[in-house]
């Protein structure tokens, strides 16, 4: 497989064609799986997320996988393709809005260890899973905000396109990348 592979040295185009059944392709456009490495940077140039060092990611391009902006501004990349993208916070994850606390039971929220505010967990929804900070925590609820925890943020990506390829037709289907880097079932 790609990934393990490719930490044991062996070759990117031998594992790339030999895992995937579909064929490699040589510009990031509709339908292909991108495979990538990224840096998250604010403006101040601190890293606030990186998947260097581990597995890249994977999406499906086109599927709205990732935020529309960047992936615009990937299509038509190669793989070996290293590039940088600004996004403003309209473009991201948009503007702050203020007066946007709630109130929701502790049973609703995904968080690992003592729920303490400040921290970054998952609420629950109908329309699933999304990040929210905690404002105060009490014995059975918590006061959350729903902005995106990098809403009003400029922020910049710096990104390593490791591989593109043909989806499946299963991903297709799905509607997002499978294997290391995207969903797995």
């Amino acid at each position: 497989m790609y990934c393990e592979a490719a930490r044991h040295g062996t070759s990117r185009d031998n594992i790339a064609c030999s895992y995937y059944t579909g064929s490699v392709i040589v510009k990031i456009s509709s339908d292909a799986v991108v495979t990538f490495h990224y840096s998250l940077q604010d403006t101040t140039g601190d890293i606030l997320e990186s998947s260097r060092g581990g597995d890249p990611s994977a999406y499906l391009h086109g599927a709205g996988n990732i935020l529309p902006s960047l992936e615009a501004a990937l299509e038509g990349l190669e793989p070996n393709a290293q590039t940088e993208v600004t996004l403003a916070p309209a473009e991201a994850y948009g503007e702050y809005k203020a007066g946007r606390l709630q109130k929701v039971p502790v049973k609703h929220l995904v968080y690992h260890g003592k729920l303490l505010p400040g921290m970054t967990v998952q609420l629950n929804t109908s329309e699933g899973r999304h990040p929210v900070t905690v404002s105060k925590v009490g014995r059975h609820s918590a006061e959350i905000d729903t902005n995106h925890p990098l809403a009003g943020q400029t922020l910049r990506f710096d990104i390593e396109i490791v591989e593109v390829r043909e989806a499946t037709a299963e991903e297709k289907a799905h509607g997002h990348a499978h294997g290391v880097g995207g969903h797995h079932h």
